[in-house]
């Protein structure tokens, strides 16, 4: 990885972390609070999509267009 890309990821997550404070006008409990409540949110997802997937219950798959790689 480039110091570029490095630098762009640093700038990425730090513009987050202020959009996530500001989102909670500046609680840093309520932003943590928030944080793993949306992460919970996602695992649930995950896990139901996983749970769905191994029942073939799970949707199909754009073909791909000749020359992708797999």
């Amino acid at each position: 990885m480039s110091l570029a890309s490095s630098l762009s990821d640093i700038s990425h997550y730090e513009q987050a972390c202020d959009q996530a404070i500001a989102m909670c006008d500046g609680n840093m409990r309520s932003t943590i609070k928030a944080l793993i409540m949306a992460n919970e949110y996602l695992e649930a997802e995950l896990q139901e999509l996983q749970t769905a997937g191994s029942n073939d219950c799970a949707p199909a798959r754009m073909p791909r267009a000749r020359g992708d790689a797999a």
